[in-house]
């Protein structure tokens, strides 16, 4: 293989390598190994598609292990879906569509990183987790406001283009 097609190639291998990484870090979570989930999730953050993965399947398998409650999971899973249905319904509807995370949602991301990291980390080592319930409710709170800024945005911009243009214009 040619050098310029392997170096092109790679951030797409690396991208499926982190995917694989979703059911071993599930299974990992799954059989109690937290220790190592952490590492691997620590370790794994660079890549928006697989970040959504990871970040999804964590929450998932930590409120199953009983580690997060299944409120937060629910709303994080909820707000992806939202997120996913919503581009595709605005895609579908004006044929255009540019995906620019708003800062809200890249606020939201990292502070689920965050959380996931430290109930992790919780789970595996122990640390007092005096700031955990805080860090919930502002996951909460900025996945709630994310979820609304999107809805927001692709309901004005859907109006706007649904609107008949003025005379002499």
């Amino acid at each position: 293989m040619p050098r310029s097609i392997a170096l092109a190639s790679l951030p797409n291998l690396i991208t499926l390598g982190r995917l694989l990484c979703v059911p071993v870090t599930v299974w990992l979570i799954l059989n109690a190994y937290f220790g190592a989930a952490f590492w691997l999730c620590v370790g794994a953050y660079l890549d928006p598609l697989a970040d959504k993965a990871l970040l999804v399947s964590v929450f998932v398998t930590l409120g199953y292990a009983g580690v997060v409650a299944s409120w937060l999971v629910i709303l994080i899973v909820f707000r992806d879906l939202l997120i996913v249905g919503g581009a595709l319904v605005y895609a579908t509807m004006t044929r255009t569509l540019r995906m620019q995370p708003l800062f809200i949602s890249k606020l939201n991301t990292a502070l689920q990183i965050v959380l996931a990291a430290v109930l992790l980390a919780r789970s595996a080592y122990g640390f007092a987790d005096g700031f955990v319930e805080i860090l919930i409710h502002v996951v909460a709170a900025t996945t709630i406001l994310s979820g609304a800024a999107y809805v927001m945005k692709w309901g004005f911009s859907a109006a706007k283009l649904g609107e008949k243009p003025a005379a002499g214009e």
